[in-house]
C-alpha cells in the first residue's frame, strides 16, 4: 500500500509517523513541504478526506497563525499555500484516507489491518 506524508525531517512527530508507517511496509513517498509546498487545491483536498477544516490544520505555534485568529478557512487556506510554516504536520495520506499525525498514533488509523 502506498502513502505520501508531508513531512518535516526536523520534526520528531512527523519522524515518528515516518517510522510508523515504514514499520508497517509502506511504500512512503515523502514530500518535504516546506520546500515543496502543496498547492491550495492539494489542501483543500488533503482537508477534505480528513474531515477537517483548514483552521485545525493550522499551526497555532507559528508566529503568522496568530494573525489569522478570527480568519475564515478561505483566508487560512491562502495564508498555508503562501507560507507553508502554518501548515500543522504531519499529514499522512493513504488509499484508506488522510490524517494529522498529532499524535503520531493517528497515523495507524489509515494503515492496513
Amino acid at each position: 500500500m502506498k502513502a505520501t506524508i508531508y513531512h518535516n525531517p526536523r520534526c520528531s512527530k512527523s519522524r515518528e509517523a515516518l517510522a510508523l508507517l515504514q514499520a508497517a511496509g509502506m511504500d512512503v513517498t515523502i514530500v518535504e513541504y516546506l520546500k515543496q509546498p502543496p498547492s491550495r487545491d492539494t489542501l483543500v483536498r488533503l482537508y477534505g478526506r480528513a474531515g477537517m477544516r483548514a483552521r485545525d490544520g493550522l499551526r497555532m505555534a507559528e508566529a503568522g497563525a496568530k494573525a489569522l485568529k478570527d480568519a475564515g478557512e478561505d483566508a487560512i487556506l491562502d495564508a498555508m499555500a503562501a507560507d507553508p510554516s502554518l501548515i500543522e504536520r504531519p499529514l499522512v495520506e493513504t488509499d484508506r484516507g488522510v490524517r494529522l499525525g498529532r499524535p503520531p498514533e493517528k497515523v495507524k488509523e489509515i494503515l492496513p489491518d
